[in-house]
């Protein structure tokens, strides 16, 4: 296949997972009254996609990249055109949530095999750049997924799942770039994926983003509360989170070629702190909603960092590496409301500030307990 279409269909694939994942959000009603179900068990959809997608992606990089790179995807994206159709055409609820959940799991064999395909075929120098483009793919399939998946539903939710599989199945003819069909069988392990400077980066992206777009939840709340929003209006104000962190990403990830990973983590978490504490603590909406919309800037900041510290260097098993980190962001987004739902309902403003103090903490202290070591001179001729 012409180069050009393999590397886009490795930017497509970046758009898919998030896309597929939040497909269901707008539809919601459509679904609770076909499976005749309420729309909080409708819900769940939601939760039996990404559930899968999380604890399989804390070794599914590993296990593709032993089998082989390009097979692995081009296997996972089958099993994702099988699941969507499943999802199409299925007569109850329970048949729906287990097509979701297979769905899920495929996106897991996916994800982290196209980033360390991304940075195979890509210059160190311009490597932050590559995963900007590819953070910016994510978004904008995370932020599109409500609007076009309401849209499907106006003419029939399942029409959606009918699209999604088409898309796979011409992502699963694209493959991937030839450099990344090599078999690894001899450095892709577990413990590979799992040393200690990989855990670290996987700490960093599971705070960050905890308590950066983490704070969704408590700011929806907060809209309600505090300046009495309707659903709609909240979501427009949620929305400007993504639309930023889309529009930003490019142009992080060229920072990030200058300034380094680390010092753009660092930045991007000690620089987020403050929105987050001003979000939940102005009482003027206008200014909430462009300080929260700016918070996208700094997330981008983490997440394209912690994954240039991770496939910027020469480790072994980098497709292990970067599933084990993308499995703790994602795990930050589920733990986040269970931590930080509490302190607020306790006193508001802790519910923010708290937050905004842990990830301003955690980043320099995080950074600090591992200096990339200085090369060692050459030796002096005689």
């Amino acid at each position: 296949m012409n180069p050009r279409l393999t590397l886009a269909a490795l930017y497509a694939g970046g758009f898919l997972g998030p896309f597929a994942g939040g497909i269901t959000t707008a539809m919601l009603p459509e679904l609770g009254r076909d499976f005749d179900v309420s729309p909080q068990v409708a819900s769940y959809s939601l939760t039996a996609y990404l559930v899968p997608f999380a604890a399989l992606m804390l070794f599914s990089g590993t296990l593709g990249a032993r089998w082989g790179a390009s097979r692995s995807v081009r296997v996972a994206y089958l099993v994702y055109v099988a699941a969507s159709l499943l999802c199409a055409v299925a007569g109850d609820y329970p048949l729906f949530l287990a097509a979701r959940a297979v769905q899920g799991g495929a996106n897991a064999f996916t994800t982290p095999l196209l980033l360390a395909a991304i940075a195979t075929i890509t210059p160190p120098e311009r490597l932050g750049r590559t995963l900007g483009l590819f953070a910016s793919l994510q978004a904008a399939g995370q932020t599109s997924a409500p609007l076009l998946g309401g849209v499907a539903a106006e003419v029939n939710w399942r029409v959606a799942f009918v699209g999604v599989a088409v898309v796979s199945l011409a992502l699963a003819m694209a493959g991937l770039p030839e450099q990344m069909r090599e078999r690894q069988r001899t450095t892709a392990t577990l413990r590979s994926a799992w040393r200690p400077s990989v855990l670290r980066a996987g700490w960093l992206a599971l705070v960050g983003w905890a308590c950066l777009g983490g704070m969704s939840v408590l700011l929806a709340l907060r809209a309600e509360e505090v300046f009495n929003l309707s659903a709609a209006s909240r979501g427009l104000v949620l929305t400007g989170f993504g639309v930023v962190g889309l529009l930003s990403a490019r142009y992080v990830g060229r920072s990030i070629d200058r300034i380094g990973a680390r010092r753009a983590v660092l930045i991007g978490s000690v620089v987020g702190a403050v929105p987050i504490a001003l979000v939940g603590t102005l009482p003027w909406l206008p200014a909430v909603t462009v300080l929260w919309a700016l918070t996208g800037i700094t997330a981008q900041l983490v997440l394209v960092g912690v994954n240039a510290l991770v496939l910027g260097g020469e480790g072994p098993n980098r497709a292990g590496a970067v599933s084990v980190v993308q499995s703790l962001r994602f795990t930050g987004a589920a733990v986040s409301p269970l931590a930080f739902t509490p302190l607020y309902q306790a006193e508001p403003a802790l519910g923010f500030l708290i937050p905004a103090a842990l990830v301003a903490v955690n980043a320099p202290l995080t950074l600090a307990l591992h200096r990339p070591r200085k090369p060692d001179p050459a030796p002096e001729g005689p």
